[in-house]
């Protein structure tokens, strides 16, 4: 359970690092657009896990490898963001977040199966 300090922590890396991808995702990343769906930090606000989600990518797996290579530059420019409302930047670790495509893949199959043909009880039979 995370505290309210962290919360308020994480919401305002969240807040700064969606500005950071707005302004400058482009430069890293051509055409795709990044969004961060979740910040997690941990109790003594050192590390940041930031969850992000990839539009218009074809890979995300490299699109992701391609955030983490820039993962030191993005910390600076972070860093100079929020550097007179905390004492350290946090290390930033950044994953993968692939809620959309699990979704859009039960949705596929929730289709599927509404589609197939619905097989007829037989009356009197009770288990």
């Amino acid at each position: 359970m995370e505290s309210k300090r962290q919360q308020k922590f994480a919401g305002v890396i969240q807040k700064d690092l969606a500005e950071i991808f707005q302004r400058e995702g482009l430069n890293f990343l051509p055409n795709i657009m990044v969004t961060i769906t979740k910040v997690r930090v941990s109790p003594d606000l050192a590390i940041a896990r930031v969850y992000l989600s990839f539009f218009n990518s074809k890979n995300n797996s490299l699109a992701l490898n391609t955030i983490k290579s820039h993962s030191n530059e993005i910390r600076y420019k972070l860093g100079n963001r929020i550097k007179d409302q905390v004492r350290i930047v946090p290390h930033l670790e950044f994953f993968l977040d692939d809620t959309s495509e699990y979704v859009e893949k039960m949705d596929k199959l929730f289709e599927k199966i509404s589609k197939e043909p619905r097989q007829a009880e037989e009356p009197g039979q009770d288990d």
